[in-house]
């Protein structure tokens, strides 16, 4: 029997060896060669074999990354529905029974560097669904909700120091004959003249002399009254805001459940340009599965081709985009000239909450 024959001892040792799983980084995929250690694979990557293989690799490396990614991937999600059809599994559980197999396609010669990448890659395409993606967006919400009883609270305090309000009702509500004294020592007089024009007129630039107050007094008032805590608070809330708006300003707008406006002039011909339709499913963030509300027909159309739809007042809307993305609000007024819209946020943590200029492409109305 010969040194390096097949039952010799050193034969048998080698193949026991070769059994068990070795380091990824001292596997060769094209060569499909598992070396041991470190100086085995730099002998292995010196040889004749491995330089041919290489020179082939060079003549479209990314055809062959490709394939290789794509086989992973396939088999990867296959062993899943096998062995963890109905149930949550961690990746690396899956991971780990998908390498015992000596001959599998290694990680390292795919497109993902990682397991994350392509748990993260999974998630993206839909084919998997990420528990941590749900943890995260709860503690994002649990840290807004935390900020906003911090500030709920600093106003409170701040208005129990304040002095309270004097009642400055009423002196106005008499005949048009009676005289008011201002402060200044400046006496009004409503006079009733023939013309009801200049009567008109005249009580209204009395009003105004009434009701308006000087800026300086404005000013004495404020200071008076506590201005520079209220002052303070508003700082501090809009600094808040401004964080806010920061975090949840994205460049994608979608979300289930809203009505949108078809924008596509390529779709003209087939009857849906400006036609309005439902999103019933969100692709990867910015296509959106479009159910027509004429037709019925669904379509899939990237959000640019799309448009917020601004139902009447008094309809609920969804913050889509902005420092309140995600709530639900009711419809309060519309400036057209500005195209900008006034809404009540409606339950959650800011409910009540009155925004005063949002623009038209962060709401859009709530499908019925």
């Amino acid at each position: 029997m010969g040194k390096n024959d097949f039952l010799t001892p050193k034969a048998i040792a080698n193949r026991i060896k070769a059994k068990g799983l070795q380091k990824l980084r001292w596997y060769c995929q094209m060569c499909q060669k598992q070396c041991r250690d470190e100086n085995g694979f730099k002998c292995h990557c010196m040889s004749e074999s491995h330089q041919r293989q290489m020179e082939v690799f060079g003549q479209n490396p990314n055809r062959i990354i490709d394939g290789y990614s794509e086989e992973f991937e396939q088999n990867f999600l296959e062993l899943m529905k096998r062995s963890h059809r109905f149930s949550r599994v961690a990746a690396t559980v899956v991971y780990n029974e998908f390498i015992n197999d000596r001959h599998h396609v290694h990680m390292n010669s795919t497109q993902w560097a990682t397991l994350t990448e392509f748990v993260k890659y999974l998630g993206r395409t839909g084919k998997c669904k990420e528990r941590q993606k749900n943890k995260r967006i709860k503690a994002d919400l649990a840290e807004e909700e935390k900020q906003e009883r911090e500030i709920r609270k600093q106003i409170e305090r701040a208005e129990q120091l304040l002095p309270p309000e004097q009642n400055r009702e009423s002196e106005v509500e008499d005949s048009a004959a009676r005289e008011l004294k201002l402060e200044s020592g400046v006496k009004v007089g409503f006079a009733l003249g023939n013309s009801a024009k200049l009567a008109s007129k005249e009580k209204t630039e009395a009003a105004k002399l009434v009701f308006e107050e000087p800026e300086s007094d404005r000013g004495m008032k404020r200071k008076a009254d506590g201005g520079g805590s209220k002052s303070a608070l508003e700082e501090l809330m809009r600094e808040e805001e401004k964080k806010k708006e920061k975090i949840n300003r994205k460049d994608y707008w979608l979300c289930e459940g809203i009505v949108v406006k078809v924008m596509s002039k390529a779709l003209a011909e087939k009857g849906y340009y400006k036609q309005k339709g439902v999103v019933r499913k969100v692709i990867e963030k910015y296509v959106g599965e479009i159910e027509m509300l004429d037709s019925k027909h669904v379509l899939r159309i990237d959000q640019q081709e799309l448009e917020t739809v601004i139902p009447q007042i008094g309809s609920l809307v969804r913050i889509v985009n902005g420092a309140y993305r995600g709530s639900n609000a009711r419809l309060l007024a519309v400036d057209t000239d500005k195209f900008c819209a006034k809404v009540q946020i409606e339950k959650g943590v800011y409910d009540g909450r009155v925004l005063k200029a949002v623009e038209y492409e962060d709401i859009c109305k709530i499908v019925q």
